[in-house]
């Protein structure tokens, strides 16, 4: 279970599995990464940012506002090969991120200006170990109406482990057998799909490939997977 904690005290050569380090974001690089980011931070306006995966469950990070939100220009795809936290090299699954095209429901959080460097350092921690994903600056339409401009991580597709076959053909045997540290990547699709149906969100590319993963594993749609994070 990933924990404020565990993401403070972890060792990112380590704590996540093994991770080829030519890949592996050096603590400046990351500083550096999210100083740019910053820097084109579009206005002074709260920063939000968009969960579309383990951040709605499990954020870690401390927020003043969470609301339902909608991106539109991209939509979830299990694109990113999965090595380390719920995949190994031996036995790789996959992990979510974002692609061109379509729109995605998610939960937007605002942070509080006064901790903004604190909780933004715990996240790129979390997301940017290996400059997998691209830091966007995107326009968000809350549940409410409201526009807000919040960071996305989108799939960086010149990254090495991107992979463009996302059929579920391909990636639910995949994900049906990779594990790792923080657990199995089955766990991460069944608590996306139950947060999901938490807030009657939907997604394309959901439900083919966790009736896939169950038939794989045998597990009866609404049974309680533990260990999810």
């Amino acid at each position: 279970m990933l924990t404020r904690d565990f993401l403070r005290n972890a060792d990112c050569k380590t704590a996540f599995g093994s991770i080829d380090e030519s890949m592996l974001l050096t603590p400046e690089q990351r500083a550096s990464s999210l100083s740019c980011t910053l820097a084109r931070r579009p206005d002074n306006s709260p920063v939000w940012i968009f969960g579309y995966g383990s951040l709605m469950w499990n954020p870690v990070f401390d927020s003043e506002e969470a609301r339902p939100a909608t991106l539109h220009g991209f939509h979830r795809a299990f694109c990113l090969r999965l090595t380390s936290g719920r995949g190994t090299h031996a036995q790789p699954g996959r992990m979510l991120a974002l692609r061109d095209g379509g729109q995605t429901t998610g939960l937007a959080f605002r942070l509080p200006e006064d901790k903004l460097h604190e909780e933004l350092e715990l996240l790129w921690k979390r997301e940017m170990l290996t400059g997998c994903y691209r830091p966007t600056w995107c326009e968000l339409e809350l549940d409410d109406g409201r526009k807000v401009t919040a960071l996305v991580f989108i799939m960086d597709s010149s990254h090495p482990q991107y992979e463009a076959d996302t059929d579920y053909q391909v990636i639910a045997p995949l994900i049906a057998q990779a594990s790792g540290p923080l657990g199995t990547n089955a766990q991460y699709l069944f608590a996306l799909e139950k947060e999901l149906n938490n807030y009657g969100m939907s997604d394309d590319c959901m439900s083919e490939l966790v009736k896939q993963v169950r038939m794989l594993l045998s597990v009866t749609p609404g049974f309680d997977v533990p260990g999810l994070s």
